[in-house]
């Protein structure tokens, strides 16, 4: 190995990617061999485990109870509803199955993985009225929401926290009678707006801080009465605001549309870092030596990389999505999200309160675990099955050096050995009933080339009473009876962003949008959230100059270089924003 790293070959992609000098002694520090995929490619295979939004109706296989599940009822496994996995009427340890050297383990775990029962939704803490959310805790009121905690009356959102009457955000904290922002904090009545903070009665902003009364305006700091970047009196300003009426959906596509061109003339900082040092990524906040990670808030995480959606506190840790107050931790999914000591854990998917767990699904405050699923409370188990801790450690150094003899190959002629996250062909779900179809979204036929589960659109059963097209152009002519009427999605499913082709309005969204003078929705609420999604940069990076003329300073930035925005270093963003 040089002192610039070593360059391997994605076995998935085919394509080369650098493995670090860093990179080896972190590998070398858990354990583990150095990976076979590329970061991009690692990431994208743990994402295809996590569906946030598919919902469907089902029976509680224990108490036969309707309940709402991210598993349809024609999977093999048994699904359980919160109270009765939750509950003590069954014991996931007599599931357990001795481990068998002659057989490879990533078959032997998906035999376990097909018999022990599952939890249909993962809600955390008290949920009230909120039966449709999913990967959420301590929610009142709510509807189709997925992740979030502590929000009252918000509805189609996601990444939400201490919302309130607020409709169609995406990663919002303190908004409250807010629609359609992305990225947004702190507000109160904002409107179609991204990456802004402690906004009042403002519509179609772009990076403003500490604005009332604004509109179409971008970068602006503590400003008033502004409408497309000018100042106007309160009189004048109000006057335009009736000829505007984004209750019109008229009106509102032609303002919309005005306001993209002017975003892309706004002036973009190169990455939204706060307090940060030694870092790439973007979206980063109290954050030391994380390299090539994207949304870390909170505070104290630092030595990471390659990691995705950390709430608070997470030290020496790569590849992951979705994880909060643990450290020594690789390649997992959802992992954390409690107070609780979490460390060492690797390749596993929803385990919190645990230390020293390998290869496992779903499972609580748990200690020395290998390729389990479903426990709590538990401590030296391999498959569910209990040993002692000196039979647990001499059969976990067997069971790996056996995984490295006899190694998994899936369906495109990819090989696991220990070290590898799960096949995506052991997933539950199809690639576009997953999250992966968010961020790295394909085709059918690309996934399906890739060795990818695809969902195909299932025939329509119901009737559309109304199409979007003949909805009324202004919230004012909206009948009272438009509510629970199947209303025709303007995409027809002839997208590729899980579109459910109909929706309906219900009583409390009705009301929100009189009240704030909004028009009706065109779309389902999926092809709503995918529109707001592309408004967000991915989670890649490039290597680029900043923009203003004679500045020497380099960065890496979300934005590609093709991109038109105006992308500036931090020293010189503040000098033109502040």
């Amino acid at each position: 190995m040089s002192q610039s790293g070593e360059k391997r070959t994605c076995q998935n992609c085919q394509n080369e990617f650098l493995i670090e000098p860093e990179d080896f002694s972190f590998y070398q520090k858990i354990q583990v061999p150095p990976p076979t995929w590329c970061p991009e490619c690692r990431l994208v295979r743990r994402l295809i485990w996590r569906n946030e939004r598919e919902l469907y109706k089902r029976k509680c296989d224990k108490c036969e109870k309707s309940i709402i599940s991210i598993y349809p009822e024609v999977y093999v496994f048994p699904v359980y509803c919160r109270d009765c996995w939750l509950g003590d009427q069954w014991d996931p340890t007599t599931y357990g199955q001795a481990y068998d050297l002659g057989k490879n383990f990533f078959e032997q775990w998906l035999e376990l993985f097909h018999k022990v029962p599952l939890q249909c939704l993962f809600i955390g803490g008290m949920r009230v009225n909120s039966d449709y959310t999913n990967l959420s805790a301590d929610n009142r009121d709510c509807y189709l929401i997925f992740g979030g905690k502590d929000n009252e009356h918000v509805y189609y959102s996601k990444n939400v926290v201490l919302c309130k009457n607020s409709l169609d955000i995406l990663s919002g904290v303190n908004l409250e009678l807010c629609n359609g922002n992305t990225d947004c904090e702190k507000s109160y009545r904002l409107f179609f707006s991204r990456q802004c903070e402690n906004c009042t009665d403002s519509a179609f902003l772009y990076d403003c801080r500490n604005c009332q009364n604004c509109f179409g305006c971008t970068n602006l700091r503590n400003k008033s009465y502004c409408i497309w970047n000018e100042q106007y009196t309160r009189e004048k300003y109000l006057k335009m605001m009736e000829e505007f009426n984004i209750g019109s959906y008229e009106n509102l596509q032609k303002l919309s549309d005005k306001f993209s061109g002017l975003t892309e003339r706004a002036i973009h900082k190169f990455a939204r870092f706060i307090n940060v040092k030694d870092s790439t990524g973007d979206n980063l906040r109290n954050a030391r030596n994380c390299k090539n990670c994207f949304e870390i808030f909170g505070s104290g995480s630092e030595n990471s990389k390659y990691t995705h959606w950390v709430v608070q506190n997470v030290k020496d840790s790569y590849d992951n999505y979705g994880m909060n107050m643990a450290e020594r931790v690789y390649e997992t999914t959802a992992i954390g999200f409690d107070q609780l000591e979490n460390s060492d854990y690797k390749f596993d998917f929803l385990v919190k309160g645990s230390n020293r767990a390998e290869y496992s699904y779903n499972c609580t405050n748990c200690s020395d675990i290998f390729g389990c699923i479903g426990l709590r409370n538990k401590q030296c188990c391999i498959l569910n099955k209990q040993y002692s801790k000196e039979e647990y450690e001499k059969l976990v150094l067997e069971i790996k050096s056996s995984m490295n003899e006899k190694p998994f190959t899936d369906v495109s002629g990819r090989v696991y050995q220990y070290g590898e996250f799960f096949p995506p062909e052991f997933s539950p779900f199809a690639y576009n009933e997953t999250i992966a179809q968010e961020y790295f979204p394909l085709t059918r036929e690309k996934a399906v080339s890739h060795g990818y589960k695809w969902k195909e659109r299932a025939g329509r059963n119901y009737k559309i009473d109304i199409e979007a097209k003949d909805l009324p152009d202004d919230i004012k002519n909206a009948p009272d009876d438009i509510v629970g009427k199947a209303i025709g999605c303007a995409h027809q499913g002839d997208c590729n962003e899980q579109c459910t082709e109909a929706f309906k309005i219900i009583p409390d969204e009705l009301a929100f949008y009189r009240r704030m003078n909004l028009t009706l929705p065109r779309l389902c609420p999926n092809c709503r959230h995918y529109e707001r999604q592309k408004q967000r940069n991915p989670m890649r990076l490039w290597h680029r100059k900043c923009m203003n003329v004679g500045c020497p300073n380099e960065f890496e930035t979300s934005y590609a270089p093709d991109r038109p925005e105006k992308v500036y270093c931090e020293s010189c963003y503040n000098k033109e924003v502040y």
